[in-house]
């Protein structure tokens, strides 16, 4: 994927701000920017460019950006804004009275109106991640996205909280993906931003149906992979908990290469692969590891991992461990 870096601090101190404010006027439009007049102004900033969208993770020193109706005379890309704050404070203004968004909520803004924003206003480092989209490329009108700008969102809960998982996620593994991937991770990206902006307007029915499907079918793996360990989880149960038939869950999965059934086998064996090679779990008993994977019967776990990954999970622990402390795979 195409990524770029930029780190005030690779240049003078005297550059920083204004090279500052241009990186944010090329990713969404063109601001006005004031910071506190000394000499340890940071900034860095980290783009994944993902079709037209831009998803990009941030660190900033206090500081307050303003988009002027000057500005907006002057150029409108017409693009729309959310940024999940991961630390820190912002203060925000459009249009209305002042708002303070803290962790893990999510703020929006639009390159069509004024706003400003207090990045910091106690003087703190905010770290942020942050989605420009085209306005033209989210499947709501225009009156609802002038509607659901400036909406106080959370990222702890329901569709906002798979937002946020996606988009730290994302720019967490980065080099984990291809160009490849692009296509798919924008759909994902359009799907799940649209769906917390109607989700927000609760209007989630003027969502296009292809991108309902998409966003429950993503709910459902989420939903799969924290219930994970539940030996009772089942197709009827996973239904149940979104109020859907089987045979609608069923269907959401047809085209995705598996079954419902296969899908939380998968994930299980992954999760229990991932704890056996894992250092700091190594003194926890190989059927204690199946039980928190979600398997109730340890010869069924052994006879699955055994088939998936061609060894015992005991002989795939030893070798693992083997491996990270630097040992011959060979040794016995």
């Amino acid at each position: 994927m195409i990524e770029t870096v930029f780190r005030t601090e690779d240049l003078s101190v005297t550059d920083r701000v204004d090279a500052w404010r241009e990186k944010l006027s090329q990713i969404h439009a063109p601001v006005d920017l004031a910071c506190r007049p000394d000499s340890d102004f940071r900034a860095q900033q980290r783009v994944v460019q993902l079709g037209g969208a831009l998803v990009w993770s941030s660190a900033w020193s206090p500081q307050t950006i303003r988009r002027t109706p000057r500005l907006i005379r002057h150029s409108d890309p017409e693009v729309v804004h959310l940024s999940l704050i991961t630390r820190g404070a912002v203060g925000f203004r459009v249009g209305g009275p002042d708002a303070l968004y803290g962790p893990y909520e999510l703020r929006t803004n639009d390159s069509s109106r004024p706003f400003e924003i207090l990045m910091g206003p106690q003087g703190e480092v905010v770290d942020a991640v942050s989605v420009d989209v085209p306005r033209a490329r989210l499947p709501l009108s225009s009156d609802d996205l002038d509607r659901v700008i400036g909406h106080r969102m959370t990222g702890q809960e329901g569709v906002g909280a798979l937002l946020a998982a996606f988009l730290t996620t994302l720019t967490d593994n980065t080099r984990s993906y291809t160009a490849a991937d692009v296509p798919r991770l924008e759909t994902i990206l359009v799907d799940l931003l649209a769906a917390v902006f109607a989700n927000a307007l609760d209007a989630m029915d003027c969502l296009p149906a292809e991108s309902r499907r998409r966003t429950l079918t993503l709910r459902v793996q989420a939903f799969i992979r924290d219930h994970l360990h539940d030996p009772d989880l089942t197709p009827t149960t996973i239904a149940a908990a979104h109020h859907i038939s089987t045979s609608h869950l069923h269907r959401l999965f047809q085209d995705s290469g598996t079954t419902v059934a296969g899908l939380i086998r998968h994930l299980r064996l992954e999760r229990a692969r991932e704890q056996l090679a894992d250092p700091a779990r190594s003194d926890v008993p190989v059927h204690l590891v199946a039980v928190r994977s979600g398997f109730e019967h340890h010869a069924v776990f052994t006879r699955a991992f055994r088939s998936a990954y061609g060894m015992s999970p005991r002989d795939y622990r030893r070798c693992a461990l083997l491996h990270e402390a630097g040992g011959d795979l060979a040794t016995d």
